[in-house]
């Protein structure tokens, strides 16, 4: 009899594996349904671009942003609203210009843009020599005295081998971020970097800076964009260059603002799984991929948990990050309100790779957490989703690493991402509406798995 039951137990634990796989399986066909067939992100990404726009933190259009996403989560049918105060920078751009001057040869105009938290000239013409270097390396061998005066140009290039573009981003941005305090130290009048852009056009890509507390003069930042920094290149080779920069560009200060939240309740308890993006973008372009994308997918995750009728065990909350863009202090102020009020976080995800394909997840845990996610790989793999390698969540979600909730991030397919990014052309019209959809719908199947599971 005894002998009977262990060879019984298996079969037995073996058929029961699998019909939870095969309710797991139908589920996510149901999620995947729902959103591919009634999905509302595309048309609510069409709303938010389309009648509010870009959404600089701290600016009016950003508190109408806040407005519209209290709306959309009550259509979405969460339970329970709110806004989340938190002090936020405000830095205005202004006019500004770059002309630059081969020789004693005539002005001539630049595209360019100030980096944001930079600050600009006063509305002063500032005219100096351009010096080039490529790298930082190059730049520490020149001595203060040949940099005291000039405008330093770093023409730091997108490397094109990576194939996962988020880490060319990487290796590139600290030009955009130290760049001006690097310059500054020596003496220089102010910087242009060379975008951090995938693409080999002339536009060009804002993004943050950030001045270091012993800068005692905040030199001006502007990028230009890939083939302006190519053919400045090219003619510093030969000849000298000055440029004469004018910017506006200031901060002003802070100003209270909202991170917005909606959550439908868990029937089991009141430990929350979060699923997020930020609501600020910069202040050109429509902030469409950058972070449109992920605020409406985040809102459709819960909208299509309600429309199923799915009995979420734990809570369930959208979380509409402000000021990601230029001082992360929506991120940072959640997770000091979850550590305050002692709030238990089991697993928390944000999209803000754009709404391209998606392609897996992005996974900051402990090792036991990772392996169980990626044993639901099979799961995954009929809609695309493959990659569960990546070690990275997003910004917003970071500062509750330090809290140890498990965090992740939907990787879309990142090949045009850096091509917009921070640029006037992201827009609406870049966005594909079955790509966004896929992502949400990746996003609400790996919610489902979290809040069954643990």
């Amino acid at each position: 009899m005894k002998y009977s039951i262990i060879k019984i137990l298996p079969l037995f634990l073996g058929g029961f594996l699998f019909a939870q796989t095969q309710q797991d399986s139908l589920q996510f066909k149901n999620i995947s349904d729902e959103v591919l067939v009634n999905g509302t992100a595309y048309e609510n990404l069409w709303d938010l671009t389309q009648n509010i726009g870009q959404r600089l933190s701290g600016s009016a259009a950003y508190e109408k942003a806040t407005d519209w996403a209290v709306l959309k989560l009550k259509e979405a049918g969460a339970d329970k609203v709110w806004k989340e105060e938190v002090m936020v920078p405000v830095w205005e751009r202004g006019k500004e210009s770059l002309q630059i001057k081969e020789g004693n040869g005539n002005w001539k105009s630049l595209k360019m843009l100030s980096l944001g938290n930079s600050e600009g000239t006063n509305g002063k013409d500032v005219e100096a020599e351009i010096i080039l270097v490529k790298t930082k390396a190059e730049f520490d061998q020149l001595t203060p005295a040949q940099v005291k005066g000039k405008i330093v140009f770093f023409n730091y290039a997108f490397n094109q081998k990576f194939i996962m573009t988020g880490m060319a981003y990487g290796d590139a941005s600290i030009y955009r971020r130290a760049s001006a305090s690097w310059a500054g130290k020596k003496g220089a009048k102010a910087v242009i970097i060379r975008s951090l852009s995938s693409a080999f056009d002339d536009v060009p890509h804002t993004g943050m800076m950030r001045y270091d507390e012993d800068d005692h003069a905040k030199i001006p930042a502007v990028a230009i964009g890939p083939k302006s920094a190519d053919a400045l290149e090219k003619t510093l080779k030969t000849q000298k260059v000055t440029a004469k920069l004018n910017s506006n560009a200031t901060m002003k200060g802070e100003k209270l603002s909202y991170t917005v939240i909606g959550e439908i309740t868990g029937n089991k308890d009141q430990s929350v799984i979060v699923v997020s993006g930020h609501l600020d973008s910069w202040d050109v372009g429509e902030g469409a991929q950058d972070d449109g994308a992920g605020i409406v997918q985040s809102i459709e995750v819960l909208r299509t948990f309600k429309k199923l009728g799915i009995k979420n065990n734990h809570t369930i909350r959208v979380v509409c990050f402000a000021n990601e863009e230029n001082g992360v202090k929506g991120g940072n102020q959640y997770a000091e309100n979850i550590k305050k009020n002692n709030e238990k976080h089991l697993f928390a995800i944000e999209s803000d790779g754009g709404g391209y394909t998606p392609r897996g997840f992005g996974l900051v845990m402990n090792a036991e957490k990772r392996a169980q996610i990626q044993s639901w790989k099979n799961l995954f793999s009929p809609y695309g989703l493959h990659n569960f390698d990546i070690q990275y969540a997003g910004t917003d979600i970071e500062p509750m690493e330090t809290l140890s909730v498990p965090l992740a991030s939907l990787i879309p397919d990142s090949q045009r991402y850096f091509d917009i990014h921070h640029s006037e052309e992201d827009t609406f019209d870049k966005v594909n509406r079955r790509e966004l959809l896929l992502g949400a719908a990746a996003m609400g199947q790996l919610i489902y798995m979290i809040d069954k599971n643990w």
